[in-house]
Order: C-alpha cells, then structure tokens, then sequence
C-alpha cells in the first residue's frame, strides 16, 4: 500500500492538475466567494438577507458549497485519465490486486482533497472577514461559527472529490464520467427536488447530505415554500458527511467488483 500510495502521489505531482486544481481553489474562495460578500447578497436577484444577519451568512457559505463539482471533476478526471491514455493496463500488470490500487488512489486523493478544501476555506476566511472590515459590517454569526462552517465545507470537498474519483472508476469513460457527475449535482437532482413528493427524499440525496454538512438550508426552504410542501428536515451534519462518504465508498465498491479484465482490454 505504500509504494501504491507512493507512485499515487508521484503521479499526480507529475501533471499540472494538482496545481491548477489549488488555483481554482484560491480563484473561488478569494475570487469569487469574496467578489459576492463585497457586493452584498442584499444586492442579488432576487436579494438574500445581508451579511450582518445569521440567514444572510449561513446563505453565501452555503453557495460556496455548490462549488463541489470542482473537486468531483478533478477526481473523476484524475481517474479516467488512465482509462484515455491507457496506462490503466500497466497499472493493474504491475499491482493486479484492484482493491489495494483503488485504496490507494481514495487514500491519495482525500489528501489532495483536503488540501483543495482547506484552501478554498482558507482564502474565504481572508476574503470574508477582510470585506466585513472594510464594509464596516458585522458579520451575524461569531467567528468561530463562521471557521467552523467553513470548516464544514472544506470536508465536503474531500469527500466530493473522493465521490467523483468513485465515479471515475465506476465509468471509465472521460466525458461521461464528468456528464454524470456535473449533470447529477447541477440538473438531475435540482429537477428531483421540483417534484412533489419526490423532493422529501432530498435528505438522503448527495445534495441534501452536503446541505446538511454545510447546514445549508436556503435553497431546499425556498423549494419548499414553492411546492407549499412541509420543511424539508436535514440529516445531523455527522451524518450527511457519513452519506456522502458511503455513496464514494458504494461507487468504488461497485467499480471493484467488476472484471479486472475490462481493465487490460
């Protein structure tokens, strides 16, 4: 496991993704996330309650969550990418135990994960509470809750990134690999979530378990307020990051049970 762990790392340190993959960390975390607390979410269409309110702050964390896909991409790219230039072949001739390389590659890339997450988390921290100071706004939720949701956020990136790693294995195909996991997050379920009676199953979905790690409620309320349905009631955010992992350890566990012969083919 830790030459396979070793030559997982050496891989990766090898190509540019890693990165550019901390770039587009810093870009939305700094970039991005701090671009929309100086203008306010008080300023969208249609306008969100603003900074200095706990609704307005657990909302504008909870859209740098929607982020996800990043991660899940990157993993899932990291994966198909030896399917396309056919070095998987190699890799299971010199490692036949598919188990231990799919471990190592999960074991890799919560690592890399984790550094996206604290990076993404990181620069928002800076970019949040610098734009507070120089709003002269303060913000509706103590510091700490605030490091502690984004906290949060960045496991949900390890994990998002570990699920789209899952995905690649599971479909091998490059595009789609990231059809099925973008289209999923971004088209797939926000149409789920439109149909009543379906949508109380959102909880358990990869989108509810993440809105319960980040507890971000305001899109699942606003939904809700839509169909004139109940409120939808989240998992313990414990509990969503324990779903979303099982659903990257169910893909990786379905990839592992199929024949090693598709591999080398």
């Amino acid at each position: 496991m830790n030459l396979l762990i070793r030559a997982e790392f050496r891989r990766l340190l090898a190509t540019r993704m890693w990165g550019g993959l901390l770039l587009a960390a810093a870009v939305l975390g700094g970039g991005m996330f701090g671009a929309m607390a100086l203008a306010g979410p008080e300023n969208f269409d249609p306008p969100m309650p603003g900074l200095d309110t706990e609704a307005g702050l657990r909302a504008i964390l909870g859209i740098l969550g929607y982020t996800a896909f990043v991660p899940a991409a990157a993993g899932a790219l990291a994966v198909t990418s030896e399917y396309r230039h056919r070095t998987a072949a190699v890799t299971f001739l010199f490692a036949p135990r598919r188990g231990r390389v799919l471990a190592a590659k999960l074991a890799t890339y919560a690592v890399v994960g984790l550094a996206y997450g604290l990076v993404l988390a990181g620069t928002a921290a800076v970019a949040l509470f610098a734009v507070a100071a120089a709003r002269d706004v303060s913000l509706g939720l103590p510091a700490t809750t605030v490091l502690a949701l984004l906290g949060r956020i960045a496991v949900a990136m390890v994990v998002y990134l570990l699920l789209g790693a899952g995905m690649g294995a599971l479909i091998h195909h490059q595009v789609a690999a990231l059809c099925v996991v973008i289209g999923y997050l971004y088209v797939g379920e926000p149409v789920l979530m439109m149909i009543p009676g379906v949508n109380t199953l959102y909880p358990i979905l990869p989108g509810g378990a993440t809105a319960a790690l980040t507890d971000f409620t305001y899109v699942a309320d606003a939904i809700s307020t839509e169909l004139g349905s109940g409120t939808v009631n989240l998992l313990p955010p414990a509990a969503g990051a324990l779903l979303l992992t099982a659903y990257a350890v169910a893909a990786s566990a379905i990839a592992l049970v199929l024949p090693l012969r598709r591999d080398v083919t």
